[in-house]
Order: C-alpha cells, then sequence, then structure tokens
C-alpha cells in the first residue's frame, strides 16, 4: 500500500510541476453573479462587500444572511444604501429561523432561487456564471478572464471550474502574547496554504485525466444552465451534504457536465490559527465525504463517466474509511514488535541488528516521502525567495499535520454513528471562542 501511495505521489506531481499559464478569455461574454453565504460575519463582511463590489464593478453581489445573531445584516444594509439610491448591483437574500442556519446548502439554494427570480424565464443562463465565495473570500482580479478560456467557460460542455484557494494570512502569527502559540498558529496556517496549493492542487490537476475534477467550497464557479440542469422540481442544486461542494460535483458530473480547475488564478481564504476549530472544520469536512459515500451506486452506473473516472470517484469517497482501517492495521506490527522485545529483547535486536533495521528504514521512508516531498515543491513554486532548508522544513510540518486527519476522521465517524449531522460554522480567526455557534441537526 505504502509502495502504491509513492506511485500516485508521483504520478500526480508530474503534471503539477510541468503545468504552463493558459491564454485566458473575454469575461465581457458572461454575467456574473457572486454568492456570499454569511452567519455572524459582522467582522468581515464590509471588507468583502467593498473588494467585489470594486474589483469587480460590473458583476452582481448577493449576501445570503443565514439569520446572523450579530450585525450582519444591518452592516450589509447599510452598505446596500437607501431605497432611492441603492446600489442596483448588490443583493441580499434573508433567511429567518427556523428555516435559517440549516446549512450552507441550503442557503445558497436561496440565493438560486432569488436569482432565478430576479433573472426570469428569458435569462441567458448558459452565460450566467454563479461564483460562490466565503465572506472573507479575495478571488484574484484576473479570475474572470482566467476562467472563461477556451478550455474552461469557453468550452459550452463545462459546467464548473474550480479555483486555486490560497491562504491570505499565510506567513502571519495570531495576536497574542504566547510565542508558543504564535509559533503553532503560523505553522498551521502555512501547512494549510501548502496543502491547497500543491498536494490538492495537483490532484485536481490529475483528475483532469480522469475527468472528476471536484469542486471546493470558495472559489467555486458554475454556470446557470448547469445548476437549472440538476436544481430539480423543488430547485435545490445544492443537496444538503456537509461536503456540499464536493456533492455538488458529483450531480454535475453525472448529469453530463464537464468541470475544470486552474491554478492561473485563485481565491485567498482566512487560514485557522486555532487546532481546535482546524480539528473541528476538518470533522466537517471528514463527516461530508462519509456522508457522500451514498452516491456511490450513483457515480458507478452513470454513462457520463469512465470507468476510469468513475474508479477516482469512489477511491475518494473510500479515504475516511480508508484511514480509519489504516489507523487500526498499520500500528499492529509495532504493537506486536513492542510486546516480542519485552519477552526476548536479546532475539529482537539480533534480528534488527542483522539487517532487519534496513526494511525498517525503507518502510519509514515509504510512509514519510509522499508528504516530505510537497515541502520543497511548495518552496519552490510559491514561497522561492526561502532557502532550500525551509523546503525540507515545510515537509516534515506537512507529514505531521496530514497525521492528524486520523484524529478528524474518528471524530467524524462517531458523530455519523450518533446521527450528529448538523453543520455548524468555523469561527474566524478574530471571533472571540464564547461566541455563540449552533449546529441544527437534520
Amino acid at each position: 500500500m505504502s509502495a502504491a501511495f509513492v506511485l500516485y505521489v508521483c504520478g500526480i506531481i508530474v503534471p503539477y510541476l510541468r503545468h504552463r499559464p493558459t491564454w485566458p478569455g473575454d469575461p465581457t461574454l458572461f454575467q456574473w453573479h457572486f454568492f456570499v453565504p454569511c452567519r455572524d460575519e459582522e467582522l468581515v463582511i464590509g471588507d468583502t462587500i467593498r473588494y467585489l463590489r470594486t474589483r469587480f464593478s460590473a458583476a452582481h453581489v448577493w449576501v445570503i444572511d443565514d439569520h446572523s445573531d450579530d450585525r450582519t445584516l444591518e452592516v450589509v444594509l447599510r452598505m446596500q444604501g437607501p431605497p432611492h439610491r441603492r446600489d442596483p448591483r448588490l443583493h441580499v437574500v434573508e433567511r429567518r429561523r427556523p428555516h435559517a442556519r440549516t446549512g450552507k446548502s441550503d442557503a445558497l439554494n436561496a440565493a438560486y432561487r432569488a436569482l432565478r427570480a430576479w433573472a426570469g424565464r428569458h435569462a441567458d443562463a448558459g452565460n450566467t456564471i454563479v461564483v460562490v465565495v466565503d465572506a472573507d473570500g479575495r478571488p484574484a482580479g484576473n479570475c474572470m478572464y482566467v476562467c472563461t478560456a477556451a478550455h474552461l467557460f469557453g468550452d459550452p460542455s463545462v459546467g464548473a471550474v474550480q479555483i486555486d484557494v490560497r491562504m491570505g494570512n499565510r506567513g502571519t502569527a495570531p495576536r497574542t502574547e504566547n510565542k508558543l502559540r504564535r509559533t503553532l498558529g503560523r505553522t498551521l496556517v502555512r501547512m494549510q496554504d501548502l496543502e491547497f496549493r500543491t498536494a490538492i492542487a495537483a490532484i485536481q490537476m490529475s483528475r483532469g485525466h480522469t475527468g472528476t475534477i471536484a469542486m471546493g467550497g470558495n472559489g467555486q464557479f458554475t454556470r446557470l444552465s448547469a445548476l437549472d440542469s440538476i436544481a430539480g422540481p423543488r430547485r435545490r442544486p445544492w443537496r444538503g451534504s456537509l461536503l456540499e461542494d464536493f456533492e455538488l460535483g458529483v450531480h454535475l458530473l453525472t448529469a453530463g457536465w464537464k468541470t475544470g480547475f486552474t491554478i492561473d488564478t485563485h481565491v485567498d481564504q482566512e487560514g485557522l490559527y486555532s487546532m481546535r476549530r482546524f480539528l473541528a472544520q476538518r470533522t466537517r469536512w471528514s463527516q461530508g465525504t462519509m456522508q457522500c459515500a451514498r452516491y456511490a451506486r450513483r457515480i458507478w452506473r452513470s454513462p457520463n463517466l469512465s470507468t476510469f473516472g468513475a474508479a477516482e470517484m469512489l477511491y475518494y469517497l473510500a479515504q475516511p474509511w480508508m484511514q480509519l482501517l489504516g489507523s487500526l492495521v498499520y500500528p499492529i506490527p509495532f504493537v506486536l514488535l513492542a510486546l516480542q522485545t519485552m519477552d526476548e529483547p536479546a532475539a529482537v535486536w539480533a534480528w534488527f541488528s542483522g539487517g532487519a533495521w534496513k526494511y525498517m528504514l525503507v518502510y519509514g521512508i515509504a510512509g514519510l516521502l509522499p508528504f516530505l516531498i510537497w515541502g520543497p515543491v511548495y518552496r519552490k513554486h510559491c514561497e522561492p525567495r526561502s532557502g532550500p532548508l525551509r523546503g525540507i522544513v515545510y515537509g516534515l510540518g506537512y507529514a505531521c499535520y496530514i497525521y492528524m486527519f486520523y484524529i478528524t476522521v474518528w471524530r467524524a465517524a462517531f458523530r455519523l454513528v450518533r446521527r450528529r449531522n448538523g453543520w455548524a460554522k468555523t469561527r474566524r480567526n478574530t471571533e472571540r471562542p464564547n461566541s455563540k455557534v449552533v449546529a441544527l441537526d437534520r
């Protein structure tokens, strides 16, 4: 298994290293609508609206207030302006309990229905692009040009495009007097940036060969006609999974649409300094992947997916379960070795010094190399001003970072068994620990 994984990493890293920027398209041929779901985002939503309305002045911005407990709605309404001078390109979708705070999917569906009602029946859905951006998201200024390239939305068969994700606060530390906490927070954000910009980007690029590029929750561009085709009679393109972005991609791909990915542009988001908040976020993602296992039969039977493509998607859905199994199986040899050492230490030492150390060294390298290699790659492509030694440090940090997912996958499994399927918003770094966070179970 370790050898196969090393070969897999080698296979996905080559296209990433050989990538060359593509020729941009013409964004004026399309209409653009940004969906910004908000729940208690008073601290960031104002700056985000100003950024989107300034940088993309021809686009419409739809802010979905999911019954925030803070002043989010007040901030948005104030920026919209008075009735006689209202910004015609800034729209507010208000949701109220008990129908609000039931998950990101429901919030996005509400915005989709509002957009459909606003646009009317005769809207040019094929040339209308919906962009999902987090409340702290900052899409790069060239994103529209890149996403309309000939192989992306320039191709009418492409229903959605995912752009690269970066941590806007990479290299910065949390505001605290505790030096250890500052160091750990800065390192955690750096590892999140490394993960998205190298490993995840390389996986997405390799999926271009299988036709199974997945969507992300931030920087997600989707053609309105593609959303219409999967919305169904209830007008719900997003179906309620805790991993609503991947779920959307499943429905688009099985409906016959192509999906695209590009690292020629990006969206900045806020990386998490807090380990507790990070683990909560990744637990939700792992649980969402487990929930999407219900689409396994649909994926395998879809005539719009190749056998290779279906196998790749099923492999992704199996990863949390493989991690659960691996966390039980991989320690067994070490436990047996420890017991044997306690029983017959001389025999174990003779075995180890007689050549077994070579095999253990190879085993350790095979287990760490697929993660260590991303450190130098990240250093060269994303932080070229830093020295080679920094790349090795990044790789070692990333190897430790990856093993935290064994914690989140078990937490996700326990939540699944206990039927705790509620969607809880990840708190921003600037939010206080005692801020109210509500997770409603469906």
